[in-house]
């Protein structure tokens, strides 16, 4: 027969087991609950307004390798800087849909463009952009390319293009894509076509 005391025991740390248990689900209800607040918390950029236009956009798609233009329509102002800066988000909005063959963070987004000396341009991602891409050669370089190739056929006159995150030079996006100096869109174009 097994001991009293042994029994007694057994029983004890099951219950302390099972109230463990019950603790533990009880804190990942409340990580969870505390997590979606500050998703929503993310600044919301105002829609833009203005004429819709029909603007082309180079989309990524990773189990091609390869950019694929398709059109969009798109409203926008009437300064060329927030021209450009709207492109690039309505091309944001498809890699953040469900089932993109080019999926990118919710929170990624572009910071602002700023059209320097002419032919030059310079897009400012946000920390989550670049934090949150996942790592990979084809899957940065398509991304830099996309943002490069459809800046560069809708606003015209960029012959280069720097990608800066948080408004500072970045090695690369997420490991691999270096960013450190100029995209040459005629370079970025050739590779494209290949």
């Amino acid at each position: 027969m097994i001991p009293r005391h042994l029994l007694i025991g057994v029983a004890a740390l099951l219950v302390l087991v099972v109230a463990m248990g019950i603790y533990l689900r009880h804190m990942r209800q409340q990580a969870r609950q505390l997590e979606s607040p500050a998703a929503d918390a993310l600044p919301v950029v105002p829609p833009a307004s203005g004429p819709t236009e029909t603007v082309t956009l180079y989309v990524a798609d990773d189990a091609a390798g390869l950019l694929r233009a398709r059109p969009a329509q798109i409203p926008l102002p009437g300064g060329r800087q927030q021209r450009a800066e709207e492109i690039l988000r309505g091309l944001l909005r498809i890699y953040q849909q469900p089932g993109a063959a080019h999926p990118l963070a919710a929170a990624a987004d572009i910071r602002s463009i700023y059209l320097v000396d002419p032919g030059a341009a310079v897009i400012d991602l946000n920390a989550a952009f670049a934090d949150q891409h996942r790592s990979g050669i084809l899957s940065e370089q398509l991304t830099v390319n996309s943002l490069v190739e459809t800046l560069a056929v809708n606003v015209p006159g960029i012959q280069r293009v720097n990608i800066l995150v948080e408004g500072k030079t970045r090695d690369t996006l997420a490991g691999h894509a270096d960013l450190s100096d100029s995209f040459d869109v005629t370079a970025v174009e050739q590779a494209g076509n290949q």
